[in-house]
């Protein structure tokens, strides 16, 4: 499978590192520049070293990169985390970076896009353009830890959510302790 990872600029990034690593097959992989200020604030990873985890690497700028059109065939894209501003934009139709002209071609040609909101508090304002994706066919993911597997850290509360955004993409992962099991 091939998709599109976006790491945008909301606390949280983390998920979407972790989701790197996990991931495998042909990823690529957007970072805003918001996104680099928060991994370097939020976590002790490097950008540089996170290309390894990607097939292909482009700056949020790169509106020529391929991916950017819906004549270029991915399965799917999954922005995490994704901000308000971000969302806005998609849903609005703004498409003036390359994570927003993605996700306007993952709706255009009905590919999977899978949004994981890191915002608390939501306005009705964020809801209403979360409902219009959900409308139009994306899958709103929010980064909702559970409790039910008695998670013993804060890398058992990331893997559940991190599983779970696995699980939308069909990649098989053992991150978290599943109910009923």
């Amino acid at each position: 499978m091939e998709g599109i990872l976006a790491i945008t600029g909301a606390s949280g990034v983390i998920y979407g590192i972790k989701l790197l690593e996990n991931i495998g097959g042909n990823v690529h992989l957007i970072i805003s520049e918001s996104a680099k200020k928060i991994i370097s604030d939020e976590t002790n990873y490097e950008i540089d070293t996170l290309s390894k985890y990607a097939y292909k690497v482009y700056k949020n700028n790169e509106m020529e990169a391929a991916i950017a059109s819906g004549s270029y065939l991915f399965d799917y894209m999954i922005i995490c985390p994704a901000t308000i501003s971000t969302i806005s934009k998609i849903t609005t139709g703004i498409q003036d970076n390359l994570i927003t002209r993605a996700a306007a071609v993952s709706l255009k040609e009905k590919r999977k896009l899978i949004i994981v909101p890191r915002e608390t508090p939501l306005t009705s304002i964020n809801l209403r353009s979360l409902a219009t994706l959900s409308e139009e066919g994306a899958i709103i993911l929010p980064a909702m830890p559970a409790f039910y597997h008695n998670p013993k850290n804060i890398d058992d509360i990331i893997n559940f959510v991190v599983g779970r955004i696995l699980d939308q993409v069909n990649v098989k992962n053992n991150l978290f302790k599943r109910w009923g099991t």
